[in-house]
């Protein structure tokens, strides 16, 4: 089965009077719910479509969640994606594969592989009529972010011929040792006390690339965060590591973002 057919927009509801509803001083039409109005949102399809407010065709973004699946982070982030004036896709790689988390044992799923889910994604979004085929964005988020690397290496663009990202977040990613050659554009945005995917690894990263090179990654590092530091939720202890939203640093990281996506997708709405 085609895994990026099951995708479906998020449950509407359409304020459209019924036919034949009666209608008096104060009152509201009952809404018209139908095959137009309402999705139905199933946990074992592969993501969930969204669009913004504005005249088709739109920028497309595409999410991708961390080892632990989709969490209401990614609902949050195809929010804050609408209102910048993209289409938000989030991509569910785990719950049509019956994987419940990857945390712990990347080998049982790693982002070169999981890569493909992105190119596939993308392929999908280029042939719907509301979507911008040539303006496609990828962000990624710990083991996402790590796909969105792995996503944005030149020959896996090629081997699977591809089209490649336009712009590539990666959000606390596992930076690799080496440089490779980039088809992307990337940002990367990581806290300087992050224990799970350390930073010191990116800063290492970094310097392979030359100034001039086409495609160097562009990194930002902030001073005490941690992993999941743009994620609001309390702080935890998540398979042996410290998880906790930092407000400064989410801020700023959500401006980098904004701006780089607009650098190179040209949101047609203004900030949010």
């Amino acid at each position: 089965m085609n895994r990026i057919a099951a995708f479906a927009a998020p449950i509407l509801l359409a304020f459209t009077t019924a036919a034949g509803a009666q209608q008096g001083p104060g009152q509201h039409p009952p809404l018209l719910l139908n095959g137009d109005t309402v999705a139905v949102v199933r946990s074992d399809q592969a993501g969930t479509l969204s669009l913004p407010k504005g005249t088709p065709p739109f920028p497309a973004v595409i999410l991708m969640h961390g080892c632990g699946g989709v969490t209401q982070n990614m609902n949050v982030w195809a929010q804050r994606l609408r209102s910048w004036g993209y289409a938000a896709l989030i991509l569910d790689s785990f719950a049509p594969r019956g994987i419940d988390n990857v945390c712990g044992k990347i080998g049982k799923f790693p982002p070169r592989e999981r890569a493909k889910d992105a190119f596939a994604a993308a392929a999908w979004l280029r042939a719907r009529p509301e979507i911008d085929p040539a303006r496609i964005g990828l962000i990624g988020f710990s083991h996402g972010g790590s796909t969105a690397l792995a996503a944005s290496v030149t020959r896996r663009v090629t081997a699977l011929d591809a089209e490649p990202f336009k712009a590539v977040v990666a959000y606390y990613p596992f930076c690799p040792e080496i440089a490779l050659d980039l088809a992307s554009d990337v940002q990367v945005l990581i806290g300087s006390d992050d224990d799970w995917t350390p930073a010191g690894r990116c800063m290492k990263w970094l310097p392979h690339y030359a100034d001039a090179s086409v495609h160097k990654p562009l990194l930002k590092i902030y001073p005490g965060a941690v992993h999941a530091f743009d994620a609001r939720a309390p702080s935890r202890i998540y398979f042996g590591h410290h998880l906790e939203f930092a407000a400064g640093a989410a801020g700023d990281s959500f401006e980098i973002t904004r701006q780089f996506l607009g650098s190179h997708l040209n949101p047609i709405t203004p900030h949010e």
